[in-house]
C-alpha cells in the first residue's frame, strides 16, 4: 500500500509510477456473474466446454469490461490518500485498449502511473494510467487512462 500524505505530495508524483496492485485471480464465477449483470453471455466468456475446444487459450476469457471494472479496486487497494482527501469519484476514461485476452484462472495486477494532476473547482482531477498485466502473458490485457476526481 502506497500512502500519500498530502495533496502536495500527490501533485509531486505526476509523471511517475506510483504503485503496483496485488494480484487478483479471475474466476469463472466472476465472469459468469459479470455476464449476468451486463447481459453479455457470448460463449467465449460463459461456455467453458466450447471455449476449451475452440479458443487458443483452451478456456474462457474474461470480458474486457470486467477487466476495466477492476481498476477502482486496484487503485483503492494500492494507494491511500491522506486526510485532506474526503472523497474520490470515478470521472471517466480517456483511452482504453485490450491488447490481449484474459484467460480464466489467471491472475492480474495493475501497474499504476499518475500521468497528470489538474486543478478543478473544489479539487483535483487525476489521470492514472493503469497497465493490467496478466501472469504468464507478455502483452498487457488492458491499458487505460482512468480519470478520478479528488475532493
Amino acid at each position: 500500500m502506497r500512502s500519500i500524505a498530502s495533496l502536495e505530495e500527490l501533485k509531486s508524483l505526476a509523471g511517475q509510477e506510483v504503485a503496483t496492485s496485488a494480484w487478483i485471480t479471475i474466476t469463472q464465477e466472476q465472469i459468469d456473474r459479470f455476464a449476468d449483470a451486463t447481459g453479455d453471455h457470448q460463449w467465449i466468456h460463459v461456455d467453458p466446454a466450447r471455449a476449451a475446444r475452440e479458443l487458443p487459450s483452451g478456456g474462457t476469457v474474461a470480458h474486457g469490461f470486467l477487466t476495466l471494472a477492476l481498476l477502482p479496486r486496484m487503485l483503492s487497494e494500492s494507494i491511500s490518500m491522506g486526510p485532506e482527501v474526503r472523497m474520490l469519484l470515478n470521472y471517466g476514461l480517456n483511452r482504453v485498449r485490450f491488447p490481449a485476452p484474459l484467460p480464466v484462472g489467471r491472475q492480474v495486477r495493475g501497474l499504476i502511473t499518475l500521468q497528470a494532476v489538474e486543478e478543478v473547482p473544489g479539487g483535483l482531477q487525476l489521470t492514472w494510467q493503469i497497465t493490467v498485466q496478466c501472469e504468464g502473458l507478455e502483452k498487457p490485457v488492458c491499458v487505460a487512462e482512468f480519470l478520478v476526481r479528488c475532493y
